[in-house]
């Protein structure tokens, strides 16, 4: 055979190859498939004619014998193909249906639940007088959701029941009101939006966040969009462009006027008794005052455990341990320890931390003259919670909490040929207690009594060696308070909440001068008695949730009325959509106010005030939003945009640097904002990319221009990042982006009098834009039967960018003189600890 015959040939076979693949490509009517089959085969199909009704496929390869083409029909109709004696084939309808059946009853007394509600996805039923219930599930993959007036509800995957007999499934009393989860692991397992609209953290079923191998209560909510902290702290919490002092942290329900460690670097909630956080920036619950731009609520565990377990271990920074402690089938106790390690070794993170909490403060402005040596920091706290249940019906909770933070240094100077050396310190302490009390009186009907006591401290002796000078300053607040809640539930659909607030809120200024002779004493003391209503709608179907409420305050001092009405409407829709509005009036009497940038030893510069209605107001604010998500096939899509004003403010709280740095002056700012979320989960790892953007503008009449950008004015914040879970390892990384803050610049070329500078028009120039990469891993193991171990590690601004958080300009030799303060550098960290 010649060349071109050959040639001929296999194009021939390839041109055959080609159209009859493209033959195979069309697909056909099952029944015409069937026909050919049974021609080419000797066999016989036998089925009902609406089962092959409408299905199509396309011809099996003809060199395939009948169990392989069957098993190719099987793979493309999902249909059953059974093989009789006889060459007969029988086609059904693949059975994916199944009953369950289960008994309900009460975890405390193991008494039968009746009336209980279990719904799957297609059908739903209630338990009999004996907890007994039977459900139809027509999908494998269905979830079986039981509630329960008065427990907590439950959701279980319906395989969970295949293959047993009937299961018992055991209800807690629901001790304070659940939502239910509209968007499920925003950014990571374990953060999730409720109906009301807040977002909550479970941190016992809780992936990663980058940066962190632990969790920290307060670095955990900045990762989502709209909170900021503009310095990079926990004590600098910005919430949809507000201060921290505008937010109200609640711990088990008492309040807190202290936030962080390390002045403000660590958060001080030790997140080994720290179980569930949520994170409210709109449409607050009635029974909550205070903070006008957001609420966190921060809550440890309220189930009695059956078995004792705890953990200890160290990072970088402390080292710390907890035990949650069985004590009966009735009560457990939970206690809680940290302690900084940098009195036995200092270590990256601590040396990191020095170097950023110390800037441009009395420790490090050295003099010629003047040397600061024997610097040391120190924190501890100390937390535990006691739960107790009576009777099925009956819970009490106590809380105590005692957090310090301390520092000190020598200030030595040589005078007459002699040195002299004094101490300075800085004392930050939180100590609070309190007492909480449910009865459920029937399913339907519940009351709660909740007391507290809080006292916070902060006091600082600063001393000049030169002037033979003693300064002390000190700034303490104690505050009380009375719950009285009632919840009336007369079915699923409808909840009824009633109560009564009793606040009074003491705050003391002091600061003593020995030479010359100075001392001031302010204090202060207001009290507040609050009504509050809400009526909450849920539908059968639970695609619709509204709650609309009222809060009446009354302030004794000042014989004012308040009355602020709140709302939160929660529709699902077309399936995978959700659409949110929320409204809120608010107010609050306490502020953190500067007054001078050197005061408590420039290291924590804030002291509170409370409201005396001239140069610190009631500050009181409103806010609506409106939000809508997509959830569907591992795809979550959030935007939500708002409006919030906040009036009444002081130009002293608002961390002035430039012009008004002395000013006092009274104002109110306006933001305008929108958060974007879009996450995506494929099987072990979670990407999420979430935008923030505000507009945030200051009003002050008495300032000239009267409006310009906040001094926590992000206009654009970027978070990118990624998480990989397993159940043993977990790794994290991201990248986290704003844009620069405001500023405000000197006149260019001036001539400087009287060490007064001229400025530009106020927050009219921008700091660089913010970058920090981070990354995290963890990774627990067994050990021995009953303890692992858990060790990991952690790199925050990964690349070692510099971000100047805040300048300022002094003058000096009459010369203008910049000054800067930086965010963190490099800083590692690492955890070890056996859990058992």
């Amino acid at each position: 055979m010649n060349k071109l015959n050959c040639f001929a040939l296999i194009l021939y076979l390839v041109a055959t190859s080609v159209l009859s693949a493209q033959g195979n490509t069309e697909k056909k009517p099952l029944v015409e498939v069937l026909t050919a089959i049974q021609e080419q085969h000797d066999c016989q199909f036998t089925y009902a004619d609406q089962i092959v009704k409408n299905i199509v496929v396309q011809s099996p390869d003809i060199r395939l014998n009948l169990k392989e083409i069957i098993a190719y029909l099987r793979k493309e109709t999902g249909l059953k193909f059974s093989f009789l004696e006889g060459n007969y084939i029988v086609i059904n309808k693949i059975e994916t249906s199944f009953n369950i059946c289960g008994i309900v009853v009460d975890q405390f007394d193991k008494s039968p639940i009746h009336s209980a509600s279990i719904v799957g996805d297609e059908h739903g039923t209630t338990s009999s007088a004996e907890g007994y219930f039977s459900l139809r599930i027509e999908n494998p993959k269905e979830l079986v959701h039981i509630r329960h007036l008065g427990y907590t509800p439950i959701t279980i995957p319906s395989n969970h029941f295949q293959g047993k007999d009937c299961d018992t499934i055991e209800l807690s009393v629901q001790y304070e009101s659940l939502d239910e989860v509209v968007l499920a692991n925003l950014i990571a397992k374990g953060i999730d939006k409720l109906t009301d609209g807040s977002i909550s953290i479970n941190f016992k079923n809780f992936d990663l966040v980058p940066g962190l191998i632990e969790t920290d209560v307060l670095q955990t909510v900045q990762a989502l969009p709209g909170i900021q902290s503009s310095d990079e702290t926990v004590s600098n919490i910005n919430i949809r462009g507000g201060t921290h002092a505008e937010n109200l942290l609640l711990w088990d329900g008492i309040k807190m006027y202290q936030s962080g460690h390390f002045f403000g670097l660590i958060s001080m909630f030790n997140p080994l008794i720290t179980s569930k956080v949520s994170l409210i920036k709109n449409g607050t619950r009635v029974e909550y005052t205070d903070g006008v731009s957001g609420t966190i609520l921060m809550k440890s565990d309220d189930k009695i455990t059956q078995k004792t377990t705890g953990s200890f271990g160290s990072n970088f920074t402390n080292a710390n341990a907890f035990v949650d402690l069985s004590l009966g089938t009735k009560s457990s106790l939970q206690i809680a320890a940290r302690k900084a390690i940098n009195d036995f070794i200092k270590t990256p993170t601590y040396s990191a931390y020095y170097d950023r909490v110390l800037q441009d403060s009395e420790v490090e402005n050295n003099t010629s003259k003047i040397n600061h040596s024997g610097i040391t920091f120190d924190f501890y706290d100390t937390s535990f919670r006691w739960i107790y249940r009576p009777s099925a019906n009956d819970v009490i909770r106590i809380n105590f909490i005692n957090v310090n933070n301390k520092l000190i240094f020598n200030e030595s100077a040589e005078q007459n040929q002699e040195i002299n050396t004094r101490e300075s310190r800085l004392i930050q302490n939180t100590t609070a207690e309190g007492l909480y009390y449910q009865r459920n009186w029937s399913t339907k009907f519940n009351t709660s009594l909740q007391l507290y006591e809080t006292d916070y401290r902060l006091n600082a002796i600063n001393v000049d060696v030169l002037k033979n000078q003693r300064l002390e300053q000190e700034n303490k607040v104690s505050e009380s308070s009375l719950k009285f809640k009632t919840v009336f539930s007369p079915n699923l659909k409808w909840a009824y909440t009633n109560g009564y607030q009793f606040i009074e809120s003491g705050i003391s200024n002091l600061t003593d001068v020995d030479d010359p002779r100075f001392l001031t004493l302010e204090t202060e003391v207001i009290r507040e008695h609050a009504l509050f209503s809400a009526i909450n709608f849920n539908s059968i179907s639970n695609k619709t949730q509204i709650t609309g409420g009222l809060r009446y305050t009354y302030v004794e001092k000042f014989e004012k009325n308040l009355i602020e009405p709140r709302l939160i409407i929660n529709q699902r829709f077309a399936k995978h959509f959700n659409l949110e509005l929320a409204g809120e009036f608010k107010h609050q009497n306490s502020s953190q106010i500067i007054n001078f940038q050197n005061d408590f030893l420039g290291v924590e510069k804030r002291r509170w005030r409370l409201s005396n209605q001239e140069e610190v107001p009631i500050i009181q604010s409103k806010q609506a939003s409106l939000g809508i998500s997509y959830s569907h096939k591992g795809w979550l899509i959030s935007a939500t945009g708002y409006h919030k004003n906040v009036d009444q403010i002081t130009s002293q709280s608002q961390g002035f640097l430039g012009p008004h740095i002395y000013d006092q002056s009274i104002g109110s700012y306006t933001v305008k904002g929108i958060d974007l979320l879009i996450n995506k989960r494929i099987k072990k790892m979670s990407s999420w990319l979430s935008y923030a953007y505000g507009d945030n503008t200051y009003t002050f009449d008495e300032f000239n221009p009267s409006q310009f950008p906040n001094n926590v004015d992000i206009t654009h914040a970027v978070t990118f990042g990624s998480t990989f879970s397993t159940a043993n390892f977990k790794i994290s990384a991201g990248l986290n982006y704003y844009t620069g803050k405001p500023t405000t610049l000197p006149v260019k070329n001036q001539v400087v009098e009287e060490e007064s500078i001229q400025y530009e028009p106020t927050n009219s120039s921008r700091l660089e834009d913010y970058l920090r990469v981070d990354v995290s891993a963890i990774y627990q193991f067994k050990i021995a039967n009953g303890i692992h171990l858990k060790t990991g590690a952690s790199l925050w601004n990964a690349f070692n960018h510099k971000n100047i958080i805040s300048q300022f300009y002094r003058v000096q030799e009459g010369q203008i003189q910049r000054g800067t303060k930086s965010a963190l550098a490099f800083t590692p960290n690492a955890v070890f600890s056996i859990l058992f």
